[in-house]
């Protein structure tokens, strides 16, 4: 799994094709933002969540404005 690579645009994740989502996982709490391809259902993670700081770095970068929904 790769996080913070810097060749993401805006572009990349558009939303009529991805929904962004937070992983989260159970165990560990561990938090990681990215989009669900709508089609085939599979989760692209971009960003790792340590703050709410993140998740406003995560969408002011990718331009979300909607409520990320979270997957465990």
């Amino acid at each position: 799994m790769k996080f913070f690579h810097k060749s993401s645009h805006l572009s990349e994740f558009p939303l009529e094709q991805y929904t962004p989502v937070m992983r989260v996982s159970i165990c560990t709490g561990e938090k990681t933002a990215g989009f669900r391809d709508k089609k085939t259902g599979q989760i692209k993670e971009v960003m790792l969540i340590k703050t709410e700081k993140d998740i406003a770095e995560f969408r002011e970068k990718y331009g979300v404005t909607e409520k990320i929904e979270k997957v465990y």
